[in-house]
This record gives structure tokens, C-alpha cells and sequence, in this order.
């Protein structure tokens, strides 16, 4: 069995951590190496020559297509897969390609797909196929990380298929854990993901953090409440009333009270 080396790129410590656990499940990889930054991913493709590289987009000083266009003319690049959040554009012109994207929260099944989509591309790509395949995905990044291209739907696993949820069905998100309960179209969806991540998902103009705890849509908002000790709640287009957290009140009421 030919062993591949693999670099993860990603600036999150603990994101990475969780990619190297599942690293070390596949008896075919070889070598690991990390890196929180392009220098420093620069650095470890010189000494390592990893065959696959795991990449994230938004880093400080640097994107991950940043990286791909600093790498893609050497004669021997590695097949990459991405791990990010981009839209369902991108994800399907991912998809297409021969190498491949895993969107966070990680699901092991689908970052066990992906890594073996870069194995057989290692095995069957030529290099000039790979070089020519690694320009046009740049290319794509750069079209989909556009601010005007916010992802307006996410999906969320349930009973063993996945939903694709309109952002504009969604009324509020509870935090449970590490784990995010949605609320939409008078369901609810136990989804694996945390608050602050379903946050960086979500167009940022439609959706605003009330408390530590919960997220709501701006147009599912219907009225403002005042309850005891003059704290505020929102009452939502379905109904429910979720308090707002006395961190959060300022903001709340600039962003509600000043259409008024």
C-alpha cells in the first residue's frame, strides 16, 4: 500500500486537531503536517511534499487560493481538498472536480468520502491534469468568496438524509452544546454545528445574536417585549418568545428600534 503524505492548512487550532484525529484513521496516510498560515504552509510543502493537502479559505495573512496560486505551477502539486463553508454554488462546482470540499462541522463519512477522492486523484491524475485542475478551482474560489455570494441556505442532517433549509425559513437557533437546535417552517432540526458556526454560515445582514445562546432572523422579529427588571424579549412570526440577553441589548435595540 503506497503511503500519502498530507498537510492540513487551517489558522483554527482545534479544527485542526479534529482533522488530524481522522487523518490517523486511514491506514494509507503517511505523514501529517500542519500549518495555521500560507508562510508557514510554504514551509512544510518544501519539506514535506505532502501528496494531499487539506485547506481552509479564510486565514489572516493569506487565503487558501492564496496558497494554490503560490503552488500551482510546481510540476508536482498535491490534490487538495477544502474544508469550508462557501455556498451551494461553490459545493457543487467542488463536486464536479476531481479533487474535492468538506463543509464545518466535519462529518467523518463525508471527510472519509473526500480523502479518498484525493487518494485516486493522487493515482490517476497526471500532473499537467491536476496543475490545470488546481487553476480552475482557484479561479471558482474567487468568484464564490465574493461578500455578495452569502450562502442564503444551509444544510442539516435528520433521520439519516440531509434538508436543505432556506435562511429565510429559519425563525431562531438555540444553541444546545455543541450542537445547534434550527427552528424553521414549524419544524426543528437538531443540527450538528455550533452557534457561532451557523453564524459565520448565515448571511450576516438577516441574522442577529439576541444571547449567548440564541440566534433569530431580523424579518421573523414581529414585536419587542419588556418583561421584568425592564429586559427585553423578541417575539418571533411563529409565535415564540426568546429573552434577550443584557449583553445583547444595546444592539438589539439599535438594530429594531431605530427602523421605528
Amino acid at each position: 500500500m503506497r503511503l500519502l503524505d498530507v498537510l492540513v492548512v487551517d489558522d483554527e487550532p482545534l479544527a485542526r486537531r479534529r482533522v488530524l484525529r481522522l487523518l490517523r484513521q486511514l491506514p494509507w496516510v503517511g505523514a501529517i503536517a500542519e500549518a495555521a498560515n500560507v508562510p508557514q504552509a510554504i514551509a512544510q510543502l518544501d519539506r514535506l511534499d505532502a501528496q494531499i493537502l487539506l485547506l481552509d479559505i479564510q486565514m489572516p495573512g493569506g487565503t487558501g487560493f492564496d496558497l494554490l496560486a503560490r503552488i500551482s505551477g510546481r510540476s508536482e502539486p498535491p490534490a487538495v481538498v477544502f474544508v469550508t463553508a462557501f455556498d451551494d454554488q461553490a459545493c457543487r462546482a467542488f463536486d464536479a472536480s476531481a479533487t474535492d470540499y468538506i463543509t464545518k462541522p466535519i462529518e467523518p463519512g463525508r471527510f472519509h468520502l473526500a480523502l479518498d477522492r484525493a487518494r485516486r486523484a493522487t493515482e490517476l491524475q497526471s500532473n499537467a491534469g491536476r496543475i490545470a485542475e488546481l487553476e480552475e478551482v482557484i479561479a471558482t474560489l474567487r468568484r464564490s468568496s465574493q461578500p455578495q455570494s452569502a450562502p442564503m441556505e444551509i444544510w442539516v442532517k435528520t433521520r439519516g438524509e440531509y434538508v436543505r433549509l432556506a435562511a429565510s425559513s429559519i425563525t431562531r437557533i438555540q444553541a444546545e452544546g455543541d450542537y445547534a437546535r434550527i427552528y424553521a417552517e414549524g419544524r426543528e432540526y437538531l443540527h450538528n454545528a455550533t452557534l457561532s458556526e451557523l453564524k459565520s454560515q448565515l448571511p450576516a445582514q438577516d441574522f442577529v445574536r439576541i444571547h449567548r445562546s440564541t440566534m433569530v432572523r431580523a424579518g421573523a422579529v414581529v414585536r419587542l417585549g419588556v418583561s421584568s427588571f425592564s429586559s427585553l424579549t423578541v417575539v418571533l412570526a411563529d409565535g415564540a418568545v426568546a429573552r434577550v440577553g443584557r449583553t445583547y441589548t444595546s444592539d438589539v435595540r439599535a438594530r429594531f428600534m431605530a427602523r421605528k
